[in-house]
């Protein structure tokens, strides 16, 4: 893992390229450009917001305040597995050209969708002052860690699904409706309260759960977030990050043959 570790930082300054062009590139030639990293979350807040705060009626005080601090950060993760996993497969004239460490690539795209967060993260504070909900100042202290673990997250999956969708194509058309279930198992749009006792122990074995409760338990409670949500958030996020780059390593030798 050392070894890993040393050759992919010996190419940051690919990754550093890699993260520029995808950024200038994401937005050109639309007339709002860079505007929509902006726009994108606070469409998607408004929508979301019309539907169960007037609509269906979730009764949970600043209902929109209480969707955007975790709708932003799924709005990350869930980029970054679907885009993450045809890393791989769009880059296939650069694999075949000249040799970089293969995680460069999903390193990359996370790496981009990261950035496009944390400006995101700029409305978010915006909203809270703005609104004079306001912030613990001390829990927001707890946010970068947190940012962190999602990251380490979120980089796993995209290790581990780029590699099997080079070798299961379907599994790249599949993955938006995977991460559509996927979002509605995670407590989102609604409180975990909702979640049925019954239920409870399997529903967290989602592991994005302890993460979006972790961002709600800073922003929207003001807290700091508890052991038992950041210590499961840790180990997941590590234990999955290790076992995408294992696969991942295991697959690429025949990447430059399947693409």
């Amino acid at each position: 893992m050392k070894d890993i570790l040393k050759e992919i930082y010996a190419y940051r300054q690919m990754i550093f390229s890699l993260v520029k062009r995808d950024l200038r590139s994401r937005y050109k030639g639309s007339v709002l450009g860079f505007l929509w990293t902006f726009l994108n979350p606070l469409l998607q807040l408004i929508v979301y917001t019309l539907v169960f705060s007037v609509i269906m009626r979730a009764g949970i005080d600043r209902y929109y305040i209480f969707l955007f601090v975790a709708l932003v950060p799924w709005i990350f993760f869930s980029s970054s597995v679907n885009g993450g996993c045809m890393s791989i497969i769009g880059s296939s004239d650069l694999i075949k050209k000249i040799y970089f460490p293969r995680e460069v690539l999903p390193i990359a795209y996370v790496t981009t969708c990261f950035v496009n967060m944390l400006l995101s993260f700029v409305v978010v504070l915006g909203v809270l002052f703005v609104t004079g909900y306001g912030f613990n100042i001390v829990a927001l202290c707890y946010l970068p860690f947190i940012m962190i673990v999602e990251y380490l997250l979120a980089l796993g999956m995209a290790l581990l699904f780029s590699a099997l969708t080079v070798y299961l194509r379907d599994l790249g058309y599949a993955m938006g409706i995977i991460t559509m279930a996927w979002q509605f198992l995670t407590p989102v749009m609604y409180s975990s309260d909702l979640v049925p006792e019954r239920y409870l122990s399997l529903w967290r074995l989602n592991p994005v759960t302890p993460v979006i409760e972790a961002y709600r338990a800073i922003l929207y409670y003001k807290e700091i977030p508890q052991m038992g949500t950041l210590v499961p958030a840790v180990m997941i996020g590590v234990v999955v990050l290790i076992l995408g780059e294992i696969v991942f390593r295991k697959l690429q030798k025949g990447f430059a043959e399947e693409i």
